[in-house]
């Protein structure tokens, strides 16, 4: 056996790489590292230890041994997504010829629709958080830049103060990949932004003489900037004052693209404002708003 083919030699490469070079996240790292140390153990159980070994007749098997062990067809897509990544980074290193896996069956998935919220709705969110106090003046320019511009939650606890210009009514957002944007700003939304940059911020700033990151845009209680699990929750708070289902901030991006398209907007455009790669991941909106249109028509249409 090769040393440098060996199945943990190749996982421990791979992973470093990926680290270094694919600017990935802490979550898709830690979740490649555990699915393909679940396939070096299952492999080596099969007296399988290097990659020259690794053929599609393996890989279905393994495939075959994920589904009797009951696990859920997503979580068997993302096993077989890494090892198929894993193995494309191999080929290119030329520790193998080919991709055994490039072509593999997985299961089917199911695609559900994204949950959207009513316009009237969104709205009404968007003016749920108090005026009187700090955090309620910082969370509405949160909501309204959820829904207004349609960000991750991501982008939006990313954004520094200079990537705000509110003459412009404008946001540069970082995306997926490290890729940038510019993106319109909702009257609204430029409102809530300006009334917390007059006084609610600075009330976050208070008491500490050195913020580990001065320049963050949205902070929280100790002045530091603002995580995506505290932009969860604020939302969940609010919703829940309302009586209302549990919904995390993506669907605000969602109801911002459906509401778009419900609206005659072009779904090229609607695609460079979400910043998606592929124009397919946007026309999931296009089934949204099927989907509403057919759902009216059956509660209005006599004959429906």
């Amino acid at each position: 056996m090769n040393a440098e083919t060996s199945l943990p030699v190749v996982l421990e490469e791979f992973l470093r790489g990926a680290r270094a070079e694919r600017d990935l996240s802490v979550h898709t790292l830690s979740a490649y590292a555990s699915d393909l140390e679940q396939f070096t153990e299952w492999a080596g159980r099969n007296q399988v230890s290097d990659l020259d070994s690794i053929d599609r007749r393996l890989l279905r098997h393994f495939i075959a041994y994920l589904s009797q062990r009951g696990y859920a067809r997503r979580s068997i897509a993302r096993k077989r997504s890494a090892l198929r990544s894993m193995l494309a980074w191999a080929v290119v290193r030329d520790l193998i010829p080919s991709n055994p896996a490039e072509d593999l069956a997985g299961p089917k998935l199911d695609k559900p629709l994204p949950r959207v919220m009513k316009a009237a709705d969104a709205q009404r969110l968007c003016e749920l958080p108090p005026q009187d106090n700090p955090a309620g003046v910082r969370d509405r320019a949160i909501l309204e830049l959820l829904y207004g511009s349609g960000l991750r939650v991501s982008e939006l606890c990313g954004l520094d103060l200079g990537d705000v210009d509110l003459t412009g009514h404008t946001l540069m957002v970082v995306g997926k990949g490290r890729k940038e944007r510019q993106l319109p700003m909702s009257g609204p939304g430029v409102a809530a932004v300006r009334a917390y940059l007059s006084g609610a911020r600075s009330y976050f700033l208070e008491g500490n003489d050195s913020p580990p990151e001065p320049h963050a845009l949205f902070l929280n209680s100790r002045g530091g900037r603002l995580g995506p699990r505290s932009v969860r929750a604020l939302m969940e708070k609010y919703l829940a004052a309302e009586g209302s289902r549990p919904l995390g901030p993506h669907a605000l991006r969602h109801s911002f693209a459906t509401h778009l398209l419900d609206n005659g907007a072009d779904l090229r455009a609607v695609q460079e404002l979400l910043g998606h790669e592929s124009l397919a991941t946007t026309q999931i909106y296009t089934h949204v708003s099927t989907e509403r249109l057919r759902t009216v028509y059956e509660q209005s249409h006599p004959r429906a």
